[in-house]
């Protein structure tokens, strides 16, 4: 297939373009403008096989349609966004923008070039603050977002509904992720955000003495030990849940899929296990709960692995933080 995949010089975009390079009957295109993808990146996805990279942002309309004239995709994987909850806050038009705007462009196009396999990068953050009795959650729940971020996505998986009801060609995956952490074994790609804002790199900043302590954002939730609980998602396994779903629209109508594994681990679990692998008892600090911070965030899986060859291979949370703190090691990232 020749898929075109935007994002795909970031942390999840380029484990995936690695696995898509593995199979040699792919042609793979990736568009992006290193807002929070590495050029370094793409230089290291070249030596896995025929890569195209071309910088561009999606907001630059004119030749994003240029690319789409000369390139006949059958699919676009579609990643790139902005992805900081609490900037969304702060700047939500960034995010309408970025996000929402950017991306009808985009499904315009496909329209325009009878490109009829998209799927679509979504993301727990649609789910708001569930009930906890509802908990795995699955993908009939209603979207109640509860940020800007969470609202820019929820609009983007309607506005992908409402074109596939017009143009019946075009058919869909929307992928709901939930917490993604480690990094591909040959640690030649993995995780790196500036700031970053994901728990587990942060712990791991911590035992490796890059960050003074880490901070525990409320004890008192209703869960077993006091601290949320959310769904890891080794990457390397969330980028074969991409290939899955490729495949499963070749011969399958749209649908929406949660991406996790079905089970949670709390923030004091996620400190423990990272002092363990590291053997350094880093300091911790319990202060007040975030506001809009859900008690419990985990995917109800069901579906994905009934319809689709998917089948995860790292459910193990020691290996997602060691991973995860190996390539910390190795790149000796600040």
């Amino acid at each position: 297939m020749n898929i075109l995949v935007t994002g795909g010089a970031g942390y999840i975009g380029s484990h995936l373009v690695k696995q898509l390079l593995k199979n040699n009957k792919n042609y793979v295109t990736v568009i992006d403008n290193f807002e929070t993808g590495h050029k370094e990146t793409i230089s290291t996805l070249k030596k896995f096989g025929q890569l195209k990279f071309i910088y561009q942002d999606l907001s630059e309309w004119s030749s994003l349609e240029e690319i789409f004239k000369k390139s006949n995709f059958d699919g676009v994987i579609h990643l790139a966004a902005s992805l900081n909850v609490a900037e969304s806050v702060i700047n939500p038009l960034k995010y309408y923008l970025n996000n929402t705007s950017n991306t009808i462009k985009l499904i315009d196009l496909c329209n325009k070039y009878n490109i009829n396999n998209f799927i679509f990068s979504s993301s727990a953050a649609v789910y708001g603050e569930p009930d906890i009795s509802k908990v795995p959650i699955n993908e009939f729940e209603k979207s109640k977002p509860i940020n800007p971020y969470g609202n820019s996505k929820a609009f983007i998986e309607q506005i992908i509904k409402d074109n596939a009801n017009i143009n019946t060609n075009f058919k869909y995956v929307i992928m709901r992720y939930f917490n993604v952490a480690g990094a591909e074994d040959s640690l030649r790609i993995g995780e790196c955000h500036e700031p970053e804002t994901h728990l587990i790199p942060l712990v791991i900043k911590a035992a490796l003495g890059k960050k003074s302590d880490i901070k525990i954002y409320g004890d008192d939730y209703e869960t077993k030990d006091g601290t949320c609980i959310r769904d890891y998602i080794h990457v390397d396994d969330l980028a074969s849940a991409h290939i899955s779903c490729l495949d499963y629209l070749k011969e399958n109508e749209s649908t929406i899929f949660n991406c996790g594994y079905g089970h949670g681990y709390s923030v004091n679990e996620i400190i423990n296990v990272i002092r363990k692998i590291s053997g350094v008892n880093f300091k911790v600090e319990v202060v007040n709960r975030r506001l809009g911070d859900p008690a419990v965030l985990v995917a109800d899986n069901k579906k994905i692995l009934k319809l689709t060859n998917w089948s995860p291979i790292h459910d193990d949370l020691e290996y997602i933080c060691k991973t995860a703190m190996d390539w910390e090691r190795k790149n000796n990232l600040k």
